[in-house]
């Protein structure tokens, strides 16, 4: 196994330039000559506008144009908008109204873009932005899913009034109706999973340029898929492709928020264009919750039935996801339906069916956001696995063990269209009860109440859809010198793909990392690139690496078959030498490149020159799956809630790295825990006003809030691609909150208190158990 191979812990090579503060993020740059553009932004929810003056901006110094969204409509520029085919209740086609960019007429949630202002500093902007003035009718708004689709409720469109975007099913209603007719136990509960933010350490940002000598644009920005922006704006401005530039560079996080339709790509490049400058955008901390696109926000009524054993023999649900105001493209709808599989878990549920209605509400659109319906699915079930433990006396371990898909029925078809492949589910569920010492739990929980505390354990075998069909890129160049260049059509956001890319390729080509070079994120280097969401990279962008060193390993063994003077189907490539079999005689790759470059060296009619592309495209998804457990103390007189521990067993198939595979374990846990305790993106019910727009308001979890975690590998390698990936960007969130609303749960449950919904506040929690006590319920 070679030091810098795949399964090796490797620490990140990008971290040295990073700490050093050696990053470059679009924040770092500045062109000549720029200008600085500020967003005025609605402070309604609903409203109606009905005028709005520039005149006193305009006049201020420095100010280089204020501009509407008249001037915008007068240049006739193209629109995104979804593919997804979905329909309304009546069978009509879904409504999905496109965001207008900047509003002109209606604004219908509190930061909907309507103004921009651009001037030569930044602080000048500012000023500008504050004497742009608006005259607003307000008008009546809603801000939950639960009220929109209420009879009477406020319309976020005239032309929707019911709200509901659309409705979508899957599964089979009558085998469920039938199972649920079968059953002796049916489970029923509310879920609500709240609305929340990314809140990635680099806000956006977007800087726009136009060469009116190449009549071209540029545009820098932190994003997670370079190439679908292209694509994106070259729609939008009417222009070949190769017309438009797209350049990522560093990217401070983006866990799917950072997608690929933000008014403001558009923006500063339609301004950089009309006004003959570079126009820089860069979002306050304070502007973010109100810019960025939002994640989650579903309410779901679930039922689960059981037989006399405690068989599950059928599932329903329903849920409400409220989307927000607008459906600019397949993103804002991604969470609703593309993980929906999820909620039969890893459970022979024989029936099921679900269905999903999308609602209109006067909030920003949701989209993808680390997991993209992968935890709601997983949080659905495995709440509702514990409730019916709970409702009929059974240990949530043995319930859970007497319904997993055992290994040997794999591959399994479920209820809901998913066939996961591989997997070791009662393995990975007793390797993590054994870890977390589930049997001495009771022991631990009458310690904590001699002194006074509530403890509590929580289970969540979770399951995910990942890295599903979908074409990525990559390409290996050598130079004459020997020495290589990666170039991957995926883009990091701080995953450590530089690290896990550079491993596959000393894996494969027995180079070391020293001679390899990285690019990623520029869309006139890498020639094509779909981009990194949805656990995807190392699964689909590391297998088209692995075809790409194929290539070059067998164009090399010809060039060095020719070398060595052997036949050629005597050579065979073994750690970065082409060696004569059953001899000692043999020749590095870094020579065999460099030979490349020399026609007179090569085979007579070879193409000279050393560089490869590959691409992929899966037949079919991965399923990443893990059992989580984590057990939690509280505070019965005060409702803090502590982390005790957590244990993660995880299947993500071949492990390329296991120390950056921790790190993405702990930090989507730490985002899962932070969701279940206190993130939340909050509006007044009555003016539709955000509450929780900055760090004063929207909680974020700290060290003091997490604990030390342990991680155990339990691989079992798929057979779709040739590394026997899986992916795992997403996987320690997945499960994370319904393990960590279990624990909390139980804990609760020891006092009488019922369960009480995320987030888990400490007045929530502490209410709960003074209501309990108090023999009030909940």
């Amino acid at each position: 196994m070679q030091q810098f191979g795949i399964g090796q812990s490797v620490p990140r090579f990008e971290d040295g330039r990073l700490l050093r503060g050696a990053g470059r993020y679009v924040h770092d740059i500045d062109l000549p000559g720029q200008a600085y553009a500020v967003i005025v932004r609605s402070p309604h929810a609903h409203a109606r506008v009905r005028s709005i003056d520039t005149s006193g901006a305009a006049a201020l110094p420095g100010v280089v144009a204020v501009l509407t969204g008249a001037d915008l409509a007068a240049e006739n520029l193209g629109s995104p908008s979804s593919s997804v085919k979905r329909n309304r209740p009546d069978g009509s086609p879904m409504f999905a109204p496109v965001h207008p960019i900047l509003a002109r007429t209606k604004v219908r949630y509190v930061g909907d873009p309507i103004a921009l202002v651009v001037a030569r500093t930044l602080n000048q902007a500012r000023d500008a932005a504050e004497r742009v003035e608006i005259d607003y009718e307000p008008l009546p708004a809603v801000v939950s899913g639960v009220e929109a689709v209420k009879p009477g409720s406020a319309a976020v469109w005239d032309e929707c009034p019911d709200n509901i975007s659309n409705v979508w099913q899957v599964g089979d209603r009558t085998a469920a109706e039938e199972a649920f007719r079968r059953a002796v136990h049916v489970v029923r509960r509310r879920y609500v999973i709240t609305r929340v933010h990314a809140q990635y350490l680099e806000t956006r940002g977007a800087i726009g340029h136009f060469d009116i000598g190449e009549d071209r644009f540029t545009l820098y920005v932190d994003c997670q898929y370079p190439h679908r922006v292209r694509q994106l704006l070259s729609q939008v401005f009417r222009v070949a492709e190769q017309k438009v530039r797209v350049i990522t560079n560093d990217v401070g996080g983006g866990f799917g928020t950072k997608g690929w339709q933000y008014p403001e790509h558009r923006l500063v490049l339609w301004a950089a264009r009309k006004l003959g400058c570079p126009v820089k955008w860069v979002c306050d901390r304070s502007e973010a919750v109100m810019a960025d696109e939002h994640g989650r926000d579903n309410v779901t009524d679930a039922e689960l039935a059981l037989d006399a054993e405690g068989k599950f023999v059928g599932l329903r649900v329903q849920t409400l996801a409220a989307i927000g105001a607008y459906i600019s493209s397949d993103r804002n709808l991604l969470p609703t339906f593309a993980n929906v599989g999820g909620l039969v878990g890893v459970y022979t549920i024989p029936a099921a069916h679900v269905q999903v209605t999308s609602v209109l509400i006067n909030t920003n659109s949701t989209a993808p956001y680390r997991g993209a319906g992968r935890p709601e699915a997983t949080y659905v079930i495995e709440r509702l696995i514990d409730d019916a433990a709970f409702e009929l006396g059974l240990d949530p371990a043995d319930l859970r063990r007497r319904n997993l898909i055992p290994s040997p029925a794999l591959p399994y078809k479920t209820a809901l269209t998913f066939t996961y492949d591989s997997g070791e589910f009662e393995r990975g569920m007793t390797l993590a009860l054994e870890h977390a010492d589930y049997a001495g739990f009771a022991t631990r929980r009458a310690e904590s109440e001699r002194r006074g505390k509530l403890r509590g354990i929580g289970i969540a075998n979770a399951i995910e859809r990942a890295a599903g069909p979908g074409l990525e890129y990559a390409e290996i160049r050598f130079t004459p010198a020997g020495t290589a260049t990666l170039l991957m059509g995926t883009k990091g956001q701080g995953q450590g793909h530089e690290t896990t890319f550079k491993q596959i390729a000393a894996e494969k080509l027995g180079l070391e990392p020293k001679d390899i070079d990285f690019v990623d994120g520029d869309t006139d280097k890498v020639a094509f690139g779909i981009g990194t969401y949805g656990s995807r990279s190392t699964v689909i962008g590391g297998t088209a690496l692995v075809r790409a060193a194929e290539k070059l390993i067998a164009k090399g063994t010809t060039i060095a078959a020719h070398l060595l003077e052997a036949a050629e189907a005597d050579i065979r490539f073994d750690h970065g030498r082409f060696v004569i079999a059953g001899s000692d005689r043999a020749i590095g790759l870094k020579d065999v490149a460099k030979a490349a470059f020399t026609p007179d060296k090569l085979p007579k009619g070879l193409e000279p020159g050393f560089y490869e592309s590959g691409t992929f495209s899966p037949a079919t998804d991965t399923f990443p799956n893990g059992s989580h457990v984590c057990e939690v103390e509280i505070d019965a007189e005060t409702g803090q809630v502590e982390i005790a521990s957590y244990v993660v067993v995880d299947d993500v198939g071949t492990v390329i790295n296991p120390l950056t595979l921790k790190g993405q374990l702990h930090g989507g846990i730490v985002q899962g825990i932070g969701q279940i305790l206190m993130e939340r993106v909050a509006y007044d019910h009555e003016s539709g006003q955000l509450l929780s727009a900055s760090f004063m308001d929207y909680a974020m979890p700290r060290a003091v809030d997490v604990c030390m975690m342990s991680v155990v590998s339990n691989p079992v390698p798929t057979m779709h691609n040739p590394l026997g990936a899986k992916g795992a960007g997403e996987a320690g969130t997945v499960g994370a909150l319904a393990a960590v609303m279990n624990g909390i749960s139980n804990a609760l449950s020891s006092v009488g208190a019922k369960s009480i919904d995320m987030p888990a506040t400490s007045e929530k929690v502490w209410r709960a158990i003074r209501s309990a006590k108090a023999g009030q319920g909940p």
